[in-house]
């Protein structure tokens, strides 16, 4: 299903890799995502590190706050090494958290905050990875 997705973005060449212990945020992200970008979701890092061979590299990594519990700059600093030029973004309850404020001072390029909107999602992917235009939301009569 399709919402609001912008032709140009639909065969942009570019891969999302949505890492989240929590599979229920891991499943909302990918359709939110999926119509505008290829996009992957995996559970761990370890599973990541292991998909992300050459060939299926992420330009874009969307990071739950929980996978960097007590280690946010090593666990940063090993994502830029092994996917050397990705972006990195950081998903959260909340900006306050040490992890996120950790993660931040040693790379990442920003944070999604939940709870977590279609228009929200898009715009920070199109804002990071440096996309024009954001998709228009679809509004049906009645609803």
């Amino acid at each position: 299903m399709q919402i609001g997705v912008e032709t140009s973005k639909a065969v942009d060449q570019r891969r999302v890799f949505v890492i989240d212990a929590d599979d229920v945020t891991r499943t909302v992200l990918q359709f939110m995502l999926q119509d505008e970008i290829e996009t992957h979701e995996v559970a761990s890092l370890d599973e990541a590190f292991v998909k992300g061979v050459d060939w299926l590299k992420p330009h874009l990594i969307l990071l739950g706050a929980s996978l960097l519990s007590g280690n946010a700059q090593g666990v940063v600093a090993e994502i830029f090494q092994r996917f050397g030029g990705v972006r990195l973004v950081i998903v959260a309850d909340a900006s306050d958290d040490p992890a996120v404020t950790a993660s931040l001072r040693a790379g990442a390029h920003g944070t999604i905050l939940k709870p977590l909107t279609l228009e929200a999602v898009r715009r920070k992917v199109d804002t990071v990875l440096g996309r024009t235009g954001a998709a228009p939301l679809v509004t049906l009569p009645g609803l």
